[in-house]
C-alpha cells in the first residue's frame, strides 16, 4: 500500500437528537404526577438547558429524565455539562443549568496522542489541528487497533471517530 489511511477524531454533537430529546423530556416532565403544581420545567435558555423547580430533588429528577433521554436518542452523557451539578437557589425556585460540550479540548487531544504514541502500534502517527485529531498509518489494521485502544480509554469526552480513509 503505497498511501497511508488515516481517520479523524473529534467529538461532536447532533444539535437535532439533544432537541429531541429536550422535547421529550419536556413531555415527560409535564406528565408526570410528581411534577405536577411545583413548576418544575426545562427548556433552552439561549445555548445552555434550563432546568427548574421548587426543590433541589426534583431539579435532580428533571435531569435524570434528560439524561435517560439523552442515552436514549445515542448521545454521549460525557457531551453534557452541568458544572458541579448542583441546583443554585434562585428566589422560590432550584435553577440548574447544563451546556454541551463540543470539540477536543487541548488536554484531551494532548492525552490522545500519548495514548497513541505510548500504547498504539508502531508507525501510527497523530496530529492535532485545532478541535481535532489526525491518526495516520500505513496499515488500516494498525488503524483498527488505535480505534479499539482510544474506545477503551478513560478520556472526558465524547469521542467519534470520522473520515476513515
Amino acid at each position: 500500500m503505497a498511501s497511508e489511511a488515516s481517520f479523524d477524531v473529534v467529538s461532536k454533537v447532533d444539535r437535532q437528537e439533544v432537541d429531541n430529546a429536550l422535547n421529550q423530556a419536556v413531555k415527560e416532565v409535564a406528565q408526570r404526577y410528581d411534577f405536577k403544581n411545583i413548576g418544575a420545567s426545562i427548556g433552552w435558555s439561549g445555548e445552555k438547558i434550563l432546568m427548574v423547580a421548587n426543590s433541589e430533588e426534583r431539579v435532580l429528577a428533571i435531569l435524570d429524565v434528560l439524561k435517560g433521554r439523552l442515552i436514549h436518542r445515542g448521545i454521549s452523557l460525557k457531551s453534557l455539562d452541568t458544572g458541579d451539578g448542583r441546583p443554585r437557589p434562585s428566589g422560590k425556585e432550584f435553577r440548574l443549568e447544563a451546556t454541551l460540550k463540543e470539540g477536543l479540548s487541548s488536554e484531551v487531544a494532548k492525552k490522545i496522542g500519548k495514548l497513541v504514541r505510548d500504547e498504539g502500534p508502531k508507525g501510527v502517527k497523530s496530529t492535532i489541528t485545532g478541535d481535532e485529531v489526525r491518526i495516520s498509518a500505513k496499515s488500516r489494521d494498525d488503524l483498527q487497533e488505535v480505534i479499539a485502544l482510544l474506545k477503551g480509554a478513560d478520556l472526558d469526552a465524547a469521542l467519534q471517530f470520522t473520515n476513515y480513509r
